[in-house]
């Protein structure tokens, strides 16, 4: 057994050390107590916390008991023998706090227990030290080992819980990230395979949910975590990180630390990946300048847009065929008689809206208005071509727009 300089146990906890100044033929005379010991704690904490006043049979009274046993068998072997074997007792308090947490008691009815089961073996070692006229410092000293082998007995147990509870969140998660999946694989799982893992996952099956497509960035992996509610199904971490969000109801609020993202329209649970395709094209058009360059995009607040060029290879196609008409002017010349049809298309009103529109003089309206029909003719009377014509002009100024508000290309 080492011994520092100042006389203390090398390598002991502080309880060991105070366990080592108790005389041992004090244990060995308490020793017989330690029955009642065990009997009256084990009532007392059942008596005084909530979560163990239960029927003491079975596997609880297995783990209660034995834990207690345990605890207090220990407290005198440490007198007689402070270089004894630490980790019989720590396995089967790691254990007792891991049951804890699998049966559903919290961290706090597990560290109240310890406690309140300290209370009573003191109760018990001070009045029988007295009858023993055991001297009082020794008792002060005893007192010292007892709640220093508390805060031991804590700890350990709290290592147990904490485990098993990091690998149940650890599993949890793992299941919740394979539900993610399912929703929104290609091919549609069937309802009753998403509702049996939803019913593993503590995740409330809903009717409808929302999609929120993420940004990736490259440093996503050091970002702070993101404290979620239970209803969200979370991937923060792929290259196309999503969430989804079961029954959304009015705005999300969701704090997502800095990642802009965008929420797919609601749907109902089985076309869920079609909300997060409209969410990925919504922060798509985002970083593009098709849509505005905020933090957080509602897609319900932008379906025209999203619609207008969900296929921006067929709508070039009607774009160049509806305004083949344009194609031998000039750049300014198209872009004048573009603005004014299309504002004509918008309004259908008279020359005067159209110029105080345009912020021209209404005899300009008119001139370039003959000039249309020139070019048109009858398909400014057609429903069907006026139609093509806006879709067209519409999505080539949205690209026109997206495209001049791109940084300049630095030189080579």
């Amino acid at each position: 057994m080492a011994i520092s300089p100042n006389g203390a146990l090398v390598g002991h906890s502080a309880a060991l050390r105070l366990w080592a100044q108790v005389p041992a033929e004090l244990a060995e005379r308490m020793a017989p107590l330690s029955g009642v010991m065990v009997r009256d704690a084990v009532g007392e904490i059942r008596r005084v916390v909530p979560a163990y006043a239960q029927p003491l049979e079975g596997k609880f009274r297995e783990v209660l008991v034995g834990a207690v046993e345990m605890a207090i068998v220990k407290c005198f072997d440490q007198i007689t023998d402070p270089d004894g074997g630490q980790d019989d007792w720590k396995d089967v308090l790691r254990r007792s706090g891991r049951i804890e947490f699998l049966e559903g008691r919290t961290m706090d009815s597990l560290q109240t227990a310890v406690r309140v089961g300290a209370r009573v073996v003191w109760r018990h070692l001070s009045r029988h030290g007295r009858d023993l006229g055991v001297p009082t410092d020794t008792l002060f000293t005893l007192a010292d080992a007892v709640f220093a082998w508390v805060d031991e007995l804590c700890r350990v147990a709290v290592e147990g819980f904490a485990e098993a509870q990091a690998n149940a969140s650890g599993a949890l998660e793992r299941r919740r990230r394979q539900l993610l999946k399912l929703v929104l694989a290609e091919q549609p799982a069937s309802p009753r395979s998403v509702a049996d893992l939803a019913g593993s996952t503590d995740w409330p099956l809903p009717e409808r949910v929302a999609v929120v497509a993420l940004e990736y960035r490259e440093d996503q992996h050091q970002l702070p975590s993101v404290s979620l509610g239970r209803d969200v199904l979370v991937d923060l971490e792929s290259s196309t990180p999503c969430l989804v969000v079961a029954n959304p109801r009015g705005g999300l609020e969701l704090d997502l630390r800095g990642r802009r993202a965008a929420v797919g329209p609601t749907v109902p649970l089985a076309e869920a990946r079609q909300s997060l395709a409209v969410a990925r094209r919504a922060l798509g058009f985002v970083r593009r300048g098709l849509l505005p360059d905020v933090p957080f995009t509602s897609c319900d607040e932008h379906l025209a847009t999203l619609a207008l060029l969900s296929d921006e290879f067929l709508v070039g196609r009607l774009s160049a065929r509806a305004l083949v008409a344009f194609a031998g002017l000039t750049v300014k010349q198209r872009e004048r008689l573009e603005t004014t049809l299309l504002a004509w298309l918008e309004t259908r009103g008279g020359v005067g809206e159209i110029a105080h529109r345009l912020d021209v003089h209404p005899q300009t309206v008119r001139y370039r208005m003959h000039q249309l029909e020139e070019l048109l003719g009858d398909r400014l009377a057609d429903p069907d071509e006026r139609l093509t014509l806006e879709i067209a002009l519409r999505a080539r100024r949205l690209l026109d727009r997206a495209r001049d508000a791109r940084p300049p290309a630095r030189p080579a």
